[in-house]
């Protein structure tokens, strides 16, 4: 079944197309959900409330996207309203300048890293998910979390020159 097939049946309502996009798309987005908590069960919360959105809204979706990348932006903005009351930010100038962390040129075990990244704060883990993993830049980062793009650059630094401490013994 195409994509364009499974959104109408799922604009139908038909439970076989919405479990379908559930199974294609679940784990991927549990993965996007749980980097931005850092918590296994609100990850969880976020891809059931993500999902259930999705299945509402899917007659507003336009094809500007793909139907994956409509979701992803879903379930970011879904764990973004989960974690909003937990995430601190210290906020620097706007005027901050981008700052370059070297990160060596030693491979990472991606368990170390993960939890690496799950053990920043709040703030850093966020922004860092959203820029180095999702891919979002510091302009849109900034309007979905309402703070400057000044304060999402240094969360960034402040990730990255945290992160490389705590690496360090990894990538020495």
């Amino acid at each position: 079944m195409t994509e364009h097939q499974l959104i109408e049946q799922c604009r139908l309502g038909e439970r076989n197309a919405q479990k379908t996009v559930y199974d294609r798309y679940s784990r991927a987005m549990y993965t996007s959900a749980y980097r931005i908590t850092g918590d296994f069960d609100l990850a969880g919360e976020v891809l059931q409330d993500a999902f259930l959105s999705v299945f509402r809204n899917i007659a507003k979706f336009e094809g500007r996207s793909t139907l994956g990348a409509w979701i992803k932006a879903i379930v970011v903005r879904t764990a973004l309203k989960k974690v909003e009351r937990r995430r601190t930010f210290e906020a620097l100038p706007d005027s901050f300048a981008d700052g370059q962390v070297d990160w060596g040129s030693q491979p990472i075990e991606a368990e170390y890293l993960e939890r690496a990244i799950q053990a920043l704060p709040d703030g850093f883990r966020t922004v860092f998910v959203m820029a180095e993993i999702e891919g979002y830049a510091h302009r849109e980062i900034a309007e979905m979390l309402g703070i400057s793009e000044g304060t999402s650059k240094s969360q960034l630094f402040h990730a990255k020159k945290r992160l490389r401490e705590t690496l360090a013994p990894q990538i020495a």
